[in-house]
């Protein structure tokens, strides 16, 4: 079981960043493609599209994997595969449900009246045609996580992502804009809907066979089963929809008060700013099986020294990170869409909501500390408010700061969730806050943004920049006694995993330990 949890969770931990950077290709290439105007009306369409495709799956897929682990665990093959079977049942419903309602009611509701902008219809309805083919490829999904083969997931994100790039680009350089973006998704899900079930069909059998011919599943049972599965997906869904809230409805509320070229401007910035999320969330993905396994344990004592890494070594290079993307917005906004620098527009945004990030890489942390000690209806209900918290922000400060006041928003939003957050961590697992190591990379990281500001914010300098303030920043810590033993250890143990990187970084540490120890 071990070795199960370790192999799967380190093949979706490389998936999701493999998979986070593809998704901002595929956002970088389409802004680059469409221009401001028409990356817009895009950015629009992204937040009801990942809505519905969250209610039209209805919480089910942790559902399935759940319930399929646990009768694979006592072998019962057959109700884990009428679990499946149940489970996509319910799913097709809601996708076509919800598919319909999109094209011929919320569509149309959106464009003329809460928008007021008719050109987003026909992509909006779009949507609605994503949405069954995103709900039938997340229950097989689910089905995969039960049994523990985390690659076959991997493999239909891989063909989903790769269609939906090509044939998004491809549509768009024909001349069909964000129509052909958006009917390149539709083609991406429906490639990874015919992926999954191949792979089902064909490499499922040995866990899953087929059914018993003395097995009897009558409608009242699979009823009892649906009841269930939906009784335990339900704080799922609203979870996931909060925190996609969270993410998106800065861009909702955007909509409704400002132009398609402002939402482009402020979602090409706000991929970038997100970035620094890859390591927090990789750290938070660990951190979470590490302290249910140490709370299961009751050791204390290593429950606490997880907690206390956690929020040392995300920090340690998240804030140079978000300190650093806020410093240098305008550059780097003018690198990455150098055919369009009508983008460098979005360098405000870019900036504020760097910061937020810092404050949202500690929840995230926090958050999988939390559900990893038995608690995950706290974090349901720090993100249910801070939906409502981000949504009235954000209805205030729009109209007054545009996409500067909706990355404000989400920001002070972001904070608010964070604090509870960490009050919670510390007063259940009883860990005291590792304050001094996190003032000491918050003052290297001031030390490293004062130098920044006087560096010239141009491309010519970016990169020279960039590394400047590496070096500014490794001196910094330095300065402040940041490293000691313990934390030099556990980066050389850390880095053995970095490849040809690992010698350098072995080299930088050996360093730090002669300036601080005299080794």
């Amino acid at each position: 079981m071990a070795n199960k949890l370790v192999r799967g969770s380190l093949i979706i931990l490389i998936g999701n960043i493999i998979f986070r950077i593809g998704g901002y290709f595929y956002r970088f290439l389409m802004a680059i493609l469409l221009g401001p105007t028409a990356y817009g009306i895009l950015g629009i369409t992204l937040p009801f599209q990942g809505i519905f495709q969250t209610l039209s799956a209805g919480g089910l897929p942790p559902a399935i994997a759940k319930y399929v682990a646990e009768y694979e665990a006592v072998d019962e093959k057959d109700m884990a595969r009428h679990t499946i079977y149940t489970a996509l049942k319910i799913m097709v419903f809601l996708g076509l449900f919800f598919g319909v309602l999109m094209i011929f009611v919320v569509a149309p509701w959106l464009a003329y009246d809460y928008l007021g902008k008719p050109a987003a219809l026909v992509p909006l309805q779009i949507v609605g045609l994503i949405t069954p083919f995103s709900v039938i490829v997340g229950a097989f999904r689910g089905a995969f996580q039960g049994v523990y083969k985390m690659e076959y997931i991997v493999y239909t994100r891989a063909v989903e992502q790769l269609g939906m790039i090509l044939f998004a680009t491809a549509f768009v350089l024909i001349g069909l804009s964000t129509v052909g973006a958006l009917w390149g998704t539709v083609l991406g899900y429906s490639l990874s809907v015919v992926a999954a079930i191949y792979i089902f069909k064909f490499h499922m059998k040995k866990f899953m066979p087929e059914a018993s011919k003395n097995f009897e599943f009558t409608r009242r049972d699979e009823l009892k089963l649906a009841g269930t599965l939906v009784k335990f997906s339900i704080p799922v869904i609203i979870t996931a929809i909060a925190e996609m809230l969270i993410y998106n409805i800065c861009t909702i509320v955007m909509g409704r008060f400002l132009t398609f070229d402002d939402i482009g401007f402020f979602a090409a910035a706000d991929p970038i700013a997100r970035l620094p999320l890859i390591i927090s969330v990789s750290i938070a993905t660990t951190i979470l099986p590490a302290s249910s396994e140490a709370f299961k344990l009751k050791d204390i004592d290593m429950l606490q020294k997880y907690v206390s890494q956690a929020y040392k070594y995300s920090l340690l290079f998240v804030v140079p990170m978000c300190v650093g993307l806020a410093m240098f917005a305008s550059p780097t906004l003018r690198i990455l869409y150098f055919k369009n620098p009508a983008y460098v527009a979005g360098a405000s945004a870019l900036a504020i909501l760097s910061i937020g990030m810092t404050f949202y890489s500690i929840f995230a942390i926090s958050t999988s500390v939390i559900q990893g000690i038995g608690n995950p209806r706290i974090p349901m209900y720090i993100l249910v408010g801070g939906a409502v918290v981000t949504a009235i922000l954000n209805w205030w400060l729009v109209p007054i700061m545009g996409i500067a006041g909706g990355a404000l928003a989400t920001s002070i939003a972001c904070l608010l969730m964070m604090i509870p957050c960490i009050y919670f961590v510390f007063r259940l697992t009883k860990t005291r806050p590792p304050t001094s190591a996190v003032l000491k990379i918050v003052v290297a990281s001031v030390i490293m943004g004062i130098f920044a500001f006087f560096i010239p914010k141009t491309t010519l300098w970016l990169f020279p920049g960039i590394f400047a303030c590496i070096v500014v920043y490794f001196f910094a810590l330095i300065l402040v006694k940041f490293f000691k033993k313990d934390d030099i250890e556990g980066l050389r143990e850390l880095s053995s995993r970095f490849g040809p990187l690992a010698k350098i970084v072995n080299k930088l540490l050996n360093f730090v330990e002669k300036l601080e120890f005299g080794n």
